[in-house]
């Protein structure tokens, strides 16, 4: 698999299989997002993913891939500070505000960060069309955030602190983007990378969560918790794989954009599985949002 992942690298291929790649990170990050939304504590079920995805990595990276370079653990270093500062701003962002809030909003700022930093960091050079694209998907998903802001009915006593905490996780996520494509390009094999990653960023949020539920007067029931977290991890697997696997074949501003899709996904969710009503104006949005990511794929 390596092998073959490497001989695609810099080729029509790899640009199609990145395209790929990266709108299977957006749809699965919309399941991710929509398992910490509702019955648990966010705390909890991020403590609960973290917490299985480093059992099932840890085998495959002590037995399976090749070792890293030395090199990496440095790279690794970066990687457990960034993903814990924010998974801490996440939770904190989602236990003050309405989730149909605060996830466009995550999810709108990142694409702009990170186009910007894949140009200073990778050289990265998007055309003016792809800028309008850039523009026109950002529109959608901080207007789906505007319009769902108007319409929420809990939580406005703490929304503006949710806000201005889910800005600030949209620039860690455009920050853990730019960095973990750097880390995946460091090696010659990115499943080393991938693999010690889910160990590395698995390692923060298990303990502080158990602890959490320790401490809570009614505590949720762990069977259920643990069961949401294991199908979490094993879509984690896929979303944060995918993304990074995409950014090692193609431009990582061009993959960031194209998973900050997400936001469709999760109302096509939320209609289809959650029975929540998507109304014309919602559709509207989620338009603009697909018309953007079509701009910037065509218009390269």
């Amino acid at each position: 698999m390596s092998d073959w992942i490497i001989t695609l690298e810099g080729t029509e291929a790899g640009h199609r299989t990145a395209l790929l790649l990266a709108l299977s990170a957006a749809l699965l990050h919309a399941v991710f997002g929509a398992l910490q939304k509702g019955r648990f504590d966010p705390w909890l079920t991020r403590g609960a993913v973290d917490f299985w995805y480093l059992l099932m990595a840890l085998p495959v990276a002590l037995f399976v891939v090749p070792r890293p370079e030395p090199q990496l653990w440095l790279i690794f270093a970066g990687v457990w500070l960034i993903h814990t500062a924010y998974k801490v701003l996440q939770a904190m962002a989602y236990t003050r505000g309405a989730y149909t809030v605060v996830y466009p909003v995550v999810r709108g700022t990142g694409p702009l960060f990170a186009v910007i930093g894949a140009y200073l960091i990778f050289g990265e050079v998007f055309a003016p069309l792809q800028w309008l694209g850039v523009a026109t998907l950002m529109t959608g998903i901080l207007g789906l955030a505007a319009y769902n802001l108007v319409h929420v009915r809990v939580n406005r006593d703490t929304l503006n602190a949710a806000l201005a905490l889910a800005v600030i996780t949209g620039m860690l996520v455009a920050i853990y983007t730019i960095y973990d494509a750097y880390g995946i390009r460091s090696t010659p094999d990115p499943f080393t990378f991938l693999a010690w990653f889910f160990v590395i960023d698995g390692l923060s949020f298990p303990i502080p969560a158990y602890l959490r539920w320790r401490a809570m007067p009614q505590r949720p029931e762990a069977r259920g918790l643990l069961l949401r977290g294991f199908i979490g991890a094993i879509v984690a697997f896929g979303s944060f794989g995918s993304v990074m696997l995409a950014t090692r074949l193609d431009k990582v501003g061009q993959a960031a954009v194209l998973r900050e899709t997400s936001p469709v996904f999760a109302a096509l969710i939320g209609w289809v599985f959650l029975k929540e009503t998507v109304g014309p104006r919602r559709l509207g949005l989620m338009a603009l949002i697909a018309a953007g990511a079509v701009i910037v794929e065509t218009g390269g």
